[in-house]
């Protein structure tokens, strides 16, 4: 219960205009900050959720797949410069992403993590980075202004965070080569 409340107050925090207008501000933040930070709260609101609704969880996400499925691809979505600029300029959108990112990404990931098996473990991750990668390379190189929203300088800086991130996923990758599960549990 406690885990949800806090979930909770972070996001009527994160909802309330000074600070939504803040996180939205800065593209970087926006997409490395607030939008991870919704799926947090919905990670936060699982426990409870679980709790109330134990048919529907184990009925939709037994074995974690679907959970981790409909989370790339929720992810994926709002990786599209498109959706970022539109949650600036539409209402519908920017509740849509207030909605989906707790419990379109952070619910499934939450319930779905501890479901799935070491590969597809791995294979979520290694999804992610290859997304990261691609979307640096457009952030990076793209000769014109992807966001309506956001200048040249952001959409750079963006494109390096998603490569330094998906970096850090691989190096977290090779250093599970060499985990010896056994030995720590």
């Amino acid at each position: 219960m406690k885990a949800f409340i806090y979930g909770l107050i972070i996001y009527i925090f994160l909802a309330l205009p000074p600070v939504a207008h803040l996180t939205e501000s800065i593209m970087a933040i926006h997409m490395h900050v607030q939008m991870p930070f919704l799926a947090v709260c919905g990670a936060l609101m699982t426990p409870l959720l679980q709790k109330k609704f134990p048919s529907f969880f184990m009925k939709w996400n037994r074995d974690g797949i679907p959970g981790i499925v409909l989370a790339l691809i929720v992810i994926s979505y709002w990786l599209i410069p498109r959706a970022m600029d539109d949650a600036l300029m539409s209402l519908p959108v920017e509740i849509f992403k207030f909605i989906s990112w707790p419990l379109l990404v952070g619910v499934p990931i939450w319930d779905s993590w501890r479901k799935l098996t070491r590969s597809w473990k791995n294979g979520a991750l290694i999804t992610i980075a290859i997304l990261y990668v691609v979307m640096a390379f457009i952030y990076i190189f793209a000769p014109d202004q992807l966001c309506n929203n956001y200048l040249i300088v952001d959409q750079r800086t963006l494109g390096w965070s998603f490569l330094i991130v998906a970096i850090c996923i691989v190096i977290y990758q090779i250093q599970l080569l060499f985990y010896d599960e056994e030995m720590y549990g």
